[in-house]
C-alpha cells in the first residue's frame, strides 16, 4: 500500500537529530489537519495505521521515537475529533513504555502527555491501560523517564478527577492488585493516586477501603520516611472521612 506520508517526512522521522524528528511530527500534524478538514478520514486512518503498526515497531530506535512524536502530532491535528482514533493511537505509545531504550520510553511519556492534553476526558475509558503503564514506569531507574512519568502522572490525575465518566468499580481492583508493591517509587505513585481520588468530593473512597486499606497501612512500616509520612497523611484523611460519615 502506498504511504500517505511523503518520503521526506518518513526520512526525517528516523533521523538522529531531535529537531528533525520534531519537524517531521509537525508535518504529520499539518497533513492530518488538512485531511481531516477535507473529510478524507480514510487517509487519516492510513497514516495512524502506518505510524502505529509499522513505524512505531521499527527495529531502529530513532524511527520509533519519530513515530511516537508523529502519533502525538496526528492527535493534535485531529483536535476535538481525536476520540475517533484514540484506540489506535494509544497502544503503540503504551507499548513503548516497556522499550529497552530509555530515550524511547521518555519520548512515549512526552507523546502521551501531548495526546492526553488534546483528548482529555476521551482518555478516561482507557485509564486502566494508561495507569498500568504509569505504574510500570514509576519504578524506572532513568531520571529523565522518571521526570516524564511524573509530568504525565499529574496530567492523568487531573483528567480523571475532573471527569464524570470515571468508573471507580473498574479502576480500583487494578490499584488493589498493586498495593503491596515493594518498590518505593511505585509505593509513592500508588499513595499519590489514593490521595488524589480521596480529594474528589463525588468519590467515596471509604466504599473501597477493603481494596487498599491493608496495603496502605503496611506502608507505615517501610524504611522510607517520606512514604510513611504520605501514607500517614492519607490514612488520617480517611479516618476523618470515617468520623464525618459516622456523625452525619
Amino acid at each position: 500500500m502506498t504511504s500517505v506520508l511523503s518520503p521526506s517526512t518518513l526520512r526525517a522521522m528516523g533521523q538522529k537529530e531531535y529537531e528533525k524528528r520534531k519537524h517531521a511530527a509537525l508535518e504529520v500534524e499539518a497533513l492530518v489537519r488538512e485531511l481531516h478538514a477535507a473529510n478524507e478520514e480514510d487517509k487519516v486512518e492510513a497514516i495512524v495505521e502506518q505510524l502505529s503498526k509499522e513505524l512505531a515497531a521499527s527495529a531502529h530506535s530513532n524511527l520509533r521515537k519519530g513515530a511516537l512524536h508523529a502519533l502525538s502530532g496526528a492527535a493534535i491535528g485531529m483536535r476535538n475529533d481525536v476520540k475517533r482514533v484514540l484506540s489506535r493511537l494509544l497502544p503503540p505509545v503504551l507499548a513503548a513504555f516497556a522499550d529497552q531504550d530509555a530515550r524511547v520510553r521518555y519520548t512515549a511519556c512526552e507523546a502521551l502527555y501531548n495526546i492526553a492534553k488534546i483528548a482529555r476526558s476521551a482518555c478516561v475509558p482507557h485509564i486502566n491501560g494508561i495507569f498500568d503503564g504509569l505504574f510500570k514506569l514509576s519504578a524506572d531507574t532513568d531520571p529523565q523517564v522518571q521526570n516524564g512519568m511524573q509530568l504525565l502522572d499529574r496530567l492523568m490525575k487531573d483528567v480523571v478527577t475532573e471527569s464524570d465518566a470515571f468508573n471507580m468499580d473498574d479502576f480500583m481492583p487494578l490499584l488493589g492488585e498493586r498495593i503491596y508493591v515493594s518498590n518505593p517509587f511505585s509505593r509513592q505513585f500508588l499513595v499519590g493516586w489514593i490521595s488524589a481520588l480521596d480529594s474528589v468530593p463525588d468519590i467515596d473512597m471509604l466504599t473501597y477501603l477493603p481494596v487498599y486499606f491493608d496495603g496502605l497501612f503496611h506502608m507505615l512500616a517501610v524504611t522510607s520516611m517520606e512514604i510513611r509520612q504520605q501514607s500517614y497523611s492519607v490514612l488520617s484523611d480517611l479516618l476523618r472521612d470515617i468520623s464525618d460519615a459516622a456523625e452525619s
